[in-house]
């Protein structure tokens, strides 16, 4: 089945795919990590839009065993918070940190007024699953103890796996997570199926990508009953935060979010699945150039802002 992408990507969403592959080689997963890393970092540097003028950032650092874990604090000023949001970066679970999200997480900042803290993960495959997770959850444990305010955890891709996994480990704590927006999240589906058969070859990211990451962060072993790895195939789907999933039309992990929030709502929780029409994997990078980009932006901060403060959406 051949998806025709001419129809479904509208003219700027062209511009931002080519934009994006220009630094890119075909195959591009083909190459080095090393390399990966240097390229995805200079492509996310060049989109790189700055902070809003109220915000300001510093880093920090997490003890955990016997490493640190870079997180960096965003705060808006002038601003007294309702809310924490802890982010967790996409990027396959091997490339991006602190500075591919920077002004992500600033921007989410500004909009909602809440602290954002991002976290900078250990990533694969110098530090192989559970690494990452055993990160984000420390991340939260800090976070937890050190801030009174409710919690939402945000992602996106791997992020998104990696606050969905966070938010089921620790679904029963004194302090879980009120909420969690997931913005394309890629959470162990099966690659035999649905999606990822339709958008197998999508611009910005297609099937044989998303095994190609999953090999590399599982190291060659099969996780895909762990929860901590994919949190789509957790047998238990009871006492959850408040989710909303916002998934790309264009894109092979779009299903994941909705069988995600499918699994939620049978096991009597709160969840929303947004599917954006014409969309790509990745499309958070053009939120200041496609219109549709910019439009679902909104939706993600006004997702945030919502559930940081016990409020339901209804519809996005």
């Amino acid at each position: 089945m051949t998806t025709d992408y001419s129809v479904l990507i509208d003219d700027e969403t062209w511009a931002f795919i080519e934009r994006t592959n220009s630094f890119y080689q075909p195959d591009a997963v083909d190459l080095s990590v090393a390399r990966q890393r240097e390229i995805y970092n200079t492509m996310c540097q060049a989109f790189f839009a700055g902070y809003p003028k109220e915000v300001s950032s510093a880093d920090e650092f997490i003890n955990s065993g016997n490493h640190k874990i870079p997180i960096r604090v965003y705060q808006k000023h002038g601003v007294d918070p309702d809310a924490i949001c802890l982010y967790f970066h996409g990027g396959g679970f091997v490339v991006g940190g602190l500075e591919s999200h920077d002004d992500v997480c600033a921007e989410l900042c500004d909009g909602t007024g809440y602290r954002v803290i991002s976290t900078d993960y250990r990533l694969a495959p110098e530090h192989l699953h559970p690494s990452a997770f055993r990160d984000c959850l420390a991340a939260f444990e800090h976070v937890a103890s050190s801030h009174e305010q409710p919690i939402v955890l945000c992602g996106d891709s791997a992020g998104a796996n990696l606050a969905a996994a966070v938010s089921h480990h620790v679904r029963r704590h004194d302090r879980a997570p009120i909420g969690q927006v997931l913005v394309y999240p890629a959470l162990g589906g099966s690659t035999e199926q649905g999606s990822y058969i339709t958008h197998a070859d999508a611009p910005m990211l297609s099937t044989r990508d998303t095994r190609y990451y999953v090999e590399l962060r599982g190291g060659g072993f099969n996780w895909s009953t762990d929860p901590r790895f994919a949190p789509l195939n957790d047998t238990d789907f009871s006492g959850l935060p408040d989710t909303i999933a916002i998934s790309a039309e264009c894109d092979p992990v779009s299903d994941d979010g909705r069988h995600y929030c499918d699994k939620i709502l049978a096991a009597g929780g709160k969840a929303i699945w947004n599917s954006e029409p014409g969309l790509v994997h990745g499309y958070l990078r053009a939120r200041h150039s496609v219109e549709r980009a910019r439009a679902s932006f909104r939706r993600i901060v006004t997702a945030v802002h919502l559930l940081g403060q016990k409020r339901w959406p209804g519809q996005l």
